[in-house]
């Protein structure tokens, strides 16, 4: 039951979590197109997980650097061990887990990676590149990668990579596309040179409050249970927000003599993002120290 209710968790950071917190910041005549960008990113993500995606992350096969067919479709490829997936089935990574479960869990991580990378292209981007874009990206980096650190038969995870809850899988892969998607499509129009307000505060408000609830079920349903390490993950998951947000606030308040909305929210997600890969191995004091780096940042 739990992970159900992070898979609902998860897929709230996406939509409308994320096209909210993007879409308060963006100026007026973009918020539409920025928003329509995150939720047909999550279509689009979810038809290439379930007939090509989940079974390259984490099909069956003893690859290192990427999973076989076995799961295409959730039917598998006949000629290479492959296995209908039914309600009783499930993975080997899961124990007592539905694969259907787990495979739906693992879909909204695929959905929101690529959503991640929109913000330093927004305003810059045709909407039909974006799809294209996200269509090659999610096959041919999100997948691998995701089987590199998370399958049992990956590289990385054989190597001994502690990624509790995606800070590699999903933070690091998106900020470096998102940064070389930024330098190839170059700045918006009249940065450095006019203001450029945000559209709405109270929008990005939203969405952040939206990601902080969503990221419980990103960091403690990483868990794979309702358990000890679930209850711990998401008591360092608040604190590292609430830690960073002040700490943003404070660092704001002090360089400009007044503290903002925005400084704060962002704060809170900056706090959200850092502690995610070690969610589930650090104690309050560890997880407090994280906050207070990733606010100061």
């Amino acid at each position: 039951a739990w992970i159900l209710t992070s898979t609902a968790l998860v897929l709230m950071m996406t939509i409308p979590g994320l096209a909210l917190f993007y879409g308060g910041m963006a100026r007026a005549p973009n918020v539409l197109n920025t928003v329509m960008q995150s939720f047909a990113i999550t279509c689009e993500v979810t038809i290439l997980w379930f007939a090509i995606g989940y079974s390259l992350a984490f099909g069956e096969g003893n690859n290192a650097f990427i999973g076989g067919s076995e799961r295409f479709w959730l039917i598998g490829d006949p000629n290479n061990n492959g296995k209908a997936m039914f309600p009783s089935t499930v993975h080997p990574a899961t124990e007592n887990i539905p694969e259907a479960v787990f495979m739906m869990y693992q879909c909204t991580f695929a959905v929101i990676t690529p959503a991640l990378i929109c913000g330093s292209s927004a305003e810059r981007m045709k909407f039909e590149s974006v799809l294209v874009f996200v269509a090659f990206w999610h096959l041919l980096v999100y997948c691998p990668i995701a089987h590199w650190e998370w399958h049992s038969e990956g590289f990385l995870h054989k190597a001994g990579t502690l990624d509790f809850a995606g800070g590699d899988v999903v933070h690091i892969s998106s900020g470096v596309a998102g940064l070389v998607c930024a330098i190839m499509v170059g700045r918006r129009e009249g940065f450095g040179s006019q203001e450029l307000p945000p559209h709405n505060v109270l929008l990005t408000f939203m969405g952040a409050s939206l990601l902080w609830v969503g990221w419980f079920g990103f960091n403690a349903g990483s868990a794979i249970g309702a358990n000890g390490t679930a209850g711990f993950a998401m008591l360092t998951t608040h604190i590292a927000a609430s830690v960073a947000g002040v700490t943003w606030m404070a660092v704001e308040w002090y360089i400009k003599k007044k503290p903002s909305l925005l400084g704060l929210v962002s704060g809170a997600v900056m706090g959200l993002v850092m502690i995610t890969p070690g969610s589930g191995f650090v104690d309050q004091t560890g997880a407090f120290f994280i906050g207070l780096i990733g606010g100061v940042l």
